[in-house]
Protein backbone atom coordinates (compact mmCIF):
# COMPACT_ATOMS: atom_id res chain seq x y z
CA UNK A 1 0.00 0.00 0.00
CA UNK A 2 1.05 3.49 -0.80
CA UNK A 3 -0.43 7.00 -0.73
CA UNK A 4 -1.26 6.94 -3.54
CA UNK A 5 -3.90 4.00 -2.76
CA UNK A 6 -6.67 3.92 0.50
CA UNK A 7 -8.98 1.97 2.16
CA UNK A 8 -11.86 2.41 4.22
CA UNK A 9 -14.71 1.06 6.13
CA UNK A 10 -18.22 1.70 5.99
CA UNK A 11 -20.47 0.39 8.09
CA UNK A 12 -24.76 0.70 8.01
CA UNK A 13 -25.33 3.86 9.98
CA UNK A 14 -27.72 1.97 12.23
CA UNK A 15 -25.60 -0.60 13.44
CA UNK A 16 -25.71 -1.43 17.57
CA UNK A 17 -21.63 -1.38 19.15
CA UNK A 18 -21.26 -4.97 19.11
CA UNK A 19 -22.51 -5.66 15.81
CA UNK A 20 -20.04 -2.51 14.32
CA UNK A 21 -17.14 -3.85 16.07
CA UNK A 22 -17.61 -7.20 14.67
CA UNK A 23 -18.33 -6.34 11.21
CA UNK A 24 -14.88 -4.25 11.23
CA UNK A 25 -13.22 -6.98 12.66
CA UNK A 26 -14.60 -9.95 9.69
CA UNK A 27 -14.31 -6.94 7.37
CA UNK A 28 -9.80 -6.18 8.25
CA UNK A 29 -9.52 -10.27 8.71
CA UNK A 30 -11.33 -10.54 4.74
CA UNK A 31 -9.54 -7.40 2.85
CA UNK A 32 -6.10 -8.15 5.07
CA UNK A 33 -5.54 -11.18 3.43
CA UNK A 34 -6.45 -9.84 0.18
CA UNK A 35 -3.83 -7.08 0.32
CA UNK A 36 0.19 -7.52 -0.10
CA UNK A 37 2.10 -5.76 2.59
CA UNK A 38 -0.79 -4.74 4.58
CA UNK A 39 0.89 -5.15 7.95
CA UNK A 40 4.12 -3.44 9.01
CA UNK A 41 6.97 -4.40 10.99
CA UNK A 42 7.04 -6.22 14.55
CA UNK A 43 7.76 -3.97 17.34
CA UNK A 44 9.34 -3.52 20.71
CA UNK A 45 8.33 -1.38 23.81
CA UNK A 46 10.26 0.19 25.91
CA UNK A 47 10.46 -2.49 28.32
CA UNK A 48 11.77 -4.54 25.08
CA UNK A 49 8.41 -6.32 24.90
CA UNK A 50 7.49 -7.51 21.47
CA UNK A 51 4.60 -5.91 19.47
CA UNK A 52 2.87 -7.68 16.39
CA UNK A 53 2.97 -5.39 13.48
CA UNK A 54 -0.15 -3.81 12.27
CA UNK A 55 -1.50 -1.92 9.68
CA UNK A 56 0.64 1.02 8.90
CA UNK A 57 -2.20 3.12 7.16
CA UNK A 58 -5.25 5.13 8.20
CA UNK A 59 -8.37 3.31 8.35
CA UNK A 60 -11.44 5.88 8.01
CA UNK A 61 -14.24 4.24 9.31
CA UNK A 62 -17.50 5.82 7.76
CA UNK A 63 -21.28 5.48 8.39
CA UNK A 64 -23.69 4.96 5.48
CA UNK A 65 -27.40 4.02 5.12
CA UNK A 66 -27.79 0.58 3.51
CA UNK A 67 -28.87 2.02 -0.04
CA UNK A 68 -25.70 3.53 0.12
CA UNK A 69 -23.74 0.57 0.71
CA UNK A 70 -25.18 -0.80 -2.16
CA UNK A 71 -24.46 2.05 -4.19
CA UNK A 72 -21.08 1.90 -2.92
CA UNK A 73 -20.24 -1.90 -3.84
CA UNK A 74 -22.16 -1.86 -7.39
CA UNK A 75 -19.84 1.32 -7.95
CA UNK A 76 -16.70 -0.30 -6.70
CA UNK A 77 -17.19 -3.39 -8.59
CA UNK A 78 -17.66 -1.58 -11.81
CA UNK A 79 -14.11 0.32 -11.03
CA UNK A 80 -12.33 -2.82 -10.22
CA UNK A 81 -11.70 -1.77 -7.01
CA UNK A 82 -11.15 -4.67 -4.02
CA UNK A 83 -13.83 -4.36 -2.51
CA UNK A 84 -15.42 -6.79 0.71
CA UNK A 85 -19.23 -7.06 1.73
CA UNK A 86 -20.15 -8.03 4.85
CA UNK A 87 -24.34 -8.26 4.42
CA UNK A 88 -26.94 -10.31 6.58
CA UNK A 89 -26.98 -13.51 5.46
CA UNK A 90 -23.43 -14.27 6.37
CA UNK A 91 -24.03 -12.10 10.38
CA UNK A 92 -27.16 -14.70 10.36
CA UNK A 93 -25.51 -17.69 9.52
CA UNK A 94 -23.78 -20.20 11.97
CA UNK A 95 -21.58 -22.25 9.82
CA UNK A 96 -19.48 -21.00 6.77
CA UNK A 97 -21.55 -23.79 4.80
CA UNK A 98 -24.89 -22.66 5.83
CA UNK A 99 -23.41 -19.16 4.81
CA UNK A 100 -22.86 -20.19 0.84
CA UNK A 101 -25.78 -22.08 0.69
CA UNK A 102 -28.06 -19.00 2.04
CA UNK A 103 -26.23 -16.81 -0.31
CA UNK A 104 -25.90 -18.68 -3.35
CA UNK A 105 -30.38 -18.29 -2.79
CA UNK A 106 -29.86 -14.43 -2.27
CA UNK A 107 -30.70 -12.29 -4.84
CA UNK A 108 -28.40 -9.21 -5.30
CA UNK A 109 -30.98 -7.08 -4.70
CA UNK A 110 -32.14 -8.35 -1.87
CA UNK A 111 -28.67 -8.20 -0.25
CA UNK A 112 -28.22 -6.26 3.11
CA UNK A 113 -25.02 -4.98 3.66
CA UNK A 114 -23.84 -4.39 7.27
CA UNK A 115 -20.46 -2.86 5.99
CA UNK A 116 -18.13 -2.86 3.36
CA UNK A 117 -14.58 -2.80 2.97
CA UNK A 118 -12.83 -0.51 -0.37
CA UNK A 119 -9.70 -0.22 -1.38
CA UNK A 120 -8.32 1.25 -4.43
CA UNK A 121 -6.82 4.35 -6.18
CA UNK A 122 -7.13 6.81 -3.66
CA UNK A 123 -8.80 9.22 -6.11
CA UNK A 124 -11.29 6.17 -7.04
CA UNK A 125 -12.33 5.46 -3.02
CA UNK A 126 -12.47 9.24 -2.37
CA UNK A 127 -15.27 9.50 -5.27
CA UNK A 128 -17.17 6.82 -3.83
CA UNK A 129 -16.62 7.62 0.30
CA UNK A 130 -15.58 11.44 0.29
CA UNK A 131 -18.85 12.44 1.08
CA UNK A 132 -19.78 10.10 3.82
CA UNK A 133 -19.48 10.59 7.79
CA UNK A 134 -17.28 9.05 10.10
CA UNK A 135 -19.07 6.19 12.08
CA UNK A 136 -19.67 6.70 15.82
Amino acid sequence: MSMSTKLVVVLRSDLEFAVAANASAVLGLALGARLENSLGADGKDAGGHAHAGINPHPVPTLAASDQELRRIKALADERDLTVVGFNEVARRSRTYEDYLERLAGTEPADMEYVGLAVFGPRKDVNKLTGGLPLAG
